[in-house]
């Protein structure tokens, strides 16, 4: 069974559809199976892979949760053998309305990734900015969470509010569901405030915060543009980097003996 990770944070612009694309493509490229569900109506995630979010003729996330489409027949290649995308659509934001009348409405998400899992190492689920319904699906859905923080004024502004909602899913919808970790992200060494946050968010949460930290980088801000994940924009970016060993301490992490 894969794991399912979904990478969340209501928080807008500290990294989550950068950090979805690039350590998804990083798994991937150190020859994990790994399937990208894009759960954001702004479908970032979507057009930063390439794809024309208003040309996709097959399903979607939207189509899954409303019981439309099987995960298999939303699921695209991408230009990374290993990497799947399942896109989303501005219809998205319609999907939590339409899903207020369904039985167990939390757990739509889990039901329609139970059946495409096992044939993935790693799911990973681009949450939207917000802690409605179809964030709390994918943390139901999912097995952890990855927090991105930006290393800016006002970072942990606003993660009480998302740390509440995870132990309220822990305790009423997946107790199973752990923090994979805080990752730090659009990191300047230059400035003394980035350094400042980074020791601070490490004192808040000890031995929860990844080694590796993402440090602000410029073919990492374009790649989105050119619809490729920074690895195969500039594989020499700092950027490729840094999410390339993020990737490999997901790894360590999930699949070294303890």
């Amino acid at each position: 069974m894969g794991k399912i990770i979904a990478i969340a944070n209501q928080k807008g612009g500290v990294g989550k559809t950068t950090t979805s694309i690039n350590l998804a493509a990083g798994l991937a490229v150190l020859e994990k199976k790994v399937l990208l569900i894009d759960a954001d109506p702004q479908a970032n995630t979507t057009s930063g892979l390439g794809f024309d979010t208003k040309a996709i003729a097959g399903a979607t996330i939207y189509e899954c949760l409303i019981g439309e489409s099987d995960a298999h027949r939303a699921v695209l290649e991408t230009e990374i053998k290993d990497l799947k995308l399942i896109p989303s659509h501005i219809d998205l934001v319609g999907a939590e309305i339409e899903m207020l009348q369904t039985p167990n409405r939390e757990k739509v998400l889990k039901n329609v990734l139970s059946r495409i899992a096992p044939e993935y190492d790693y799911l990973l689920i681009d949450c939207s900015p917000s802690l409605g319904l179809i964030t709390v699906n994918a943390l139901t859905a999912a097995d952890s969470v990855i927090i991105p923080v930006q290393c800016e004024f006002y970072a942990l502004e606003g993660l009480g509010k998302l740390l509440n909602t995870i132990k309220i899913v822990q305790t009423r919808l997946n107790t199973n569901l752990a923090i994979e970790g805080f990752l730090l992200t659009m990191y300047d060494a230059r400035l003394r405030l980035a350094n400042q946050i980074v020791d601070e968010v490490r004192r808040h949460f000890p031995n929860m915060v990844f080694q590796t930290i993402i440090q602000r980088n410029v073919k990492l801000s374009e790649s989105p543009s050119y619809g490729k994940p920074v690895i195969l924009y500039d594989a020499a970016s700092v950027g490729s980097n840094n999410y390339l060993n993020l990737a490999k301490e997901v790894i360590y992490n999930n699949e070294s003996p303890r």
